[in-house]
């Protein structure tokens, strides 16, 4: 790596002008200014008090020094205390020989202990959602820039299939369903179960009102949320439903089958929502298979006196000590909650796998939860706890009345795919971009843009931040967007196309002496990606993907406006402008690939 090079070259020249050795993370660099001559700049006002030297003479002398150690550098020039270094021709040139054929140019031979990535983590009470469309895109996204890092990454689903909630649904399917299933209703099995999860809130909440005090308006609020509270826990429902729990736990046949029947419907629906995503996973765990360990595991940190259990029977974790609070882990009928199922997941996977690291994709507003569970996790004597890592995200939403949604609120992950497939169909027949393709081919052209466009839209956003998502500003063939990104990737086919119609070969070899302005500035963005790369995985952040394709994007169309290529009457200025598109086409469908992005060919 070229900067590596250079960082080097600069320490070993000023540790013989001045006989002593800068610290090496202090030498930072930058791309040049356009109003100066060169492509890297070093800033060398931190070492001014070590040399002893005012900054330009400082500069001047390091940049003499190291053009006599180096053959990349051609030429230097000093603008106050910025050392602007100039690489030659034949860096590039050579640079550009050994990379332009390599699809994974970047990527790194996968080896080390297992990176455990675990993302999507649904409920089986209702079809997947938007907030999960960014948390699976994210956690897929991540999980393949660690792989391309070299990291041996395994992808994990949590599928939360027990608990209150997917005893409403099942309630609710009991008392109004008329045994109705996803074949008789025409309708994906996540969507029905979902339909009878409403149904339940619906029925349950006309049941308080009616169980609410007659003076309940007059009431305080205080007193009014304690009524409420009051009609919640006497809701005929609510017991109903937390009997089926029990029984559920204690293995009851009849609960057991129901569960599975309407589970399996569930996991059907998912399936389809996943491929139609392009997301996958290796290994799928269930919260029915791991809150067992995690009730043991509870009832082992009892005996050593590690929890404490009141007199309800209760058992919790005092992390007052540390600043936070304490912390429920099973409740006093003995039912297990979020913290003890997790505390077993996590058990299983440190024992399946023994990684490095555990990274947990899930809201911001669980950064308690992961703090809690790291903690307890240490406290009961697994000081892998420290190894977990909470990759946090903020939520996404979007203007109001854009979309359909559920309940007025939750955005159908299926609804926003179709959304957006017909809106791509719509913007491509308004500008002509399926024109000359036959229907099979615009199918598959609508589905690439719509599904493009919702990715590189969602993950161009650093995951920490919220964010809106508008479908149609999306799907805009101009500008920071998926289509500009693909259309791109479709003109550089296209004119290689042209060129291997007209019996133009480029061959393998690189064969200029020198390189113009306009070629190195698009090959000084393609040699910047293995940095960029790296910096995605330390930061576990896709955005930074994004960005750098869509500045690579910008660059070559600018080559393209200053440039000919088919028109370049030297044919080996031609070949290698040929050589330079084609790179740049490898690489957009190289690093495309880590947020999920199919490139198309004709658009």
């Amino acid at each position: 790596m070229l900067e590596l090079i250079l960082k080097q070259l600069f320490v070993d020249a000023f540790k013989k002008l001045y006989g002593q050795e800068p610290p090496a993370q202090n030498v930072s660099f930058q791309k040049t200014r356009p109003e100066f001559e060169g492509d890297f700049t070093i800033v060398v006002f931190p070492f001014v008090k070590m040399a002893g030297k005012a900054p330009e003479a400082l500069a001047n002398e390091l940049g003499t020094e190291m053009m006599k150690e180096s053959a990349f550098i051609a030429k230097y020039n000093v603008v106050k205390g910025f050392l602007n270094l100039l690489i030659s021709d034949s860096y590039w040139i050579d640079f550009m020989q050994k990379n332009h054929l390599d699809e994974r140019f970047g990527r790194k031979e996968v080896s080390g202990k297992p990176v455990v990535v675990e993302y999507s983590s649904p409920n089986t009470n209702k079809p997947l959602h938007l907030g999960h469309i960014r948390n699976n895109l994210l956690g897929w996204s991540v999980s393949e820039i660690l792989k391309a890092n070299g990291e041996n990454v395994v992808r994990v689903n949590l599928v939360n299939d027990r608990g209150i909630h997917i005893c409403k649904s099942m309630i609710a399917w009991q008392k109004w369903g008329n045994g109705c299933t996803p074949e008789s209703t025409g309708k994906k099995g996540d969507h029905l179960i979902g339909d009878f999860y409403v149904m339940f809130d619906k029925h349950f909440k006309e049941e308080v009102k009616n169980l609410l005090p007659a003076n309940y308006d007059e009431l305080s609020d205080e007193d009014k949320e304690k009524a409420k509270a009051e009609a919640e826990n006497a809701s005929p429902l609510m017991q109903e439903t937390r009997e089926m729990l029990r029984k559920w736990e204690a293995g009851d046949k009849e609960v057991r089958e129901l569960w599975e029947m309407m589970n399996n419907w569930v996991y059907e629906g998912f399936d389809v929502t996943y491929k139609r995503l392009g997301v996958s996973f290796d290994k799928i765990y269930y919260e029915s298979q791991t809150y067992l360990l995690g009730k043991s595991t509870v009832m082992d940190g009892l005996k050593k006196g590690v929890l404490y259990q009141r007199d309800d029977n209760s058992v919790w974790c005092d992390l007052r000590d540390e600043g936070l609070d304490e912390k429920l882990l099973l409740r006093r009928d003995g039912t297990s909650v979020y913290m003890t199922q997790d505390l077993g997941t996590a058990q299983l996977r440190y024992d399946e796998f023994h990684p490095k690291k555990l990274i947990y994709v899930v809201g911001n507003e669980q950064n308690y939860h992961f703090d809690v569970l790291k903690r307890v996790l240490v406290r009961l004597g697994f000081e892998w706890g420290n190894d977990i890592e909470h990759l946090s995200y903020g939520m996404v939403e979007l203007p109001s009345g854009k979309m359909k949604s559920r309940e007025g609120t939750v955005v159908d992950a299926d609804d926003l795919m179709d959304e957006m497939e017909a809106t791509a169909k719509n913007v491509s027949e308004e500008l002509g971009k399926a024109h000359g393709l036959s229907d099979e081919e615009s199918q598959k052209l609508y589905h690439m843009i719509g599904l493009g466009a919702l990715k590189y839209f969602i993950l161009k956003v650093d995951p920490k931040k919220t964010m809106l998502f508008d479908p149609k500003e999306s799907i805009d063939f101009n500008g920071n967007t998926g289509s500009f990104i693909q259309y791109t990737h479709a003109r550089i086919c296209s004119v290689l196309r042209k060129a291997a119609e007209a019996g133009i070969t480029t061959g393998d070899k690189v064969d200029v002496e020198n390189i113009l302005p306009e070629e190195k500035s698009l090959l000084t963005n393609i040699h910047a990606w293995p940095g960029v790369l790296e910096q995605a995985a330390i930061n576990r952040s896709p955005a930074m993907i994004a960005n750098f394709i869509y500045d690579l994007c910008k660059g070559f169309n600018q080559f393209y406006q200053e440039c000919s290529i088919m028109k370049e009457p030297d044919e080996k200025r031609r070949a290698f402008r040929l050589q330079l598109a084609a790179m740049t086409a490898r690489l957009l469908r190289n690093a495309g690939e880590l947020l999920g992005m199919q490139m198309p060919e004709r658009m």
